[in-house]
């Protein structure tokens, strides 16, 4: 089960990058109004947010929130308005120590507002 949860985390992380621009190069679909990197869904507000990935590895240091896989892709316990949103700073804790360390992943990606009910 453990090496199943990883492997999904694998792939997702991979699919992140796989969205990411190069560094500090923003895209946006301008037809839409959605963000080209995931979409992710905040459990306080009940909301869905597209996003944009701005910058695909950031050193481990200063604040990030923790992203976590699920089965709508990802989620976060914050979003914009919230108390405890640090503006996009994310970690996702890919050796599951439940401890921010160099082994898992930071990235810059800002949710794009408003947020939506559904995915």
């Amino acid at each position: 089960m453990k090496a199943m949860k990883i492997l999904s985390t694998g792939l997702l992380v991979g699919s992140i990058l796989a969205m990411s621009t190069t560094a500090f190069a923003v895209k946006h679909d301008r037809t839409t109004g959605r963000g080209t990197g995931p979409v992710v869904y905040v459990t306080s507000q009940g909301l869905y947010y597209d996003s944009i990935v701005v910058v695909d590895s950031l050193p481990a240091k200063g604040r990030f929130q923790q992203l976590v896989p699920s089965v709508d892709g990802l989620e976060t316990e914050w979003g914009p308005g919230d108390h405890g949103h640090v503006g996009g700073r994310w970690w996702i804790d890919l050796n599951e120590n439940e401890m921010m360390d160099e082994e898992d992943k930071y990235f810059l990606c800002p949710l794009l507002g408003p947020g939506r009910e559904e995915l």
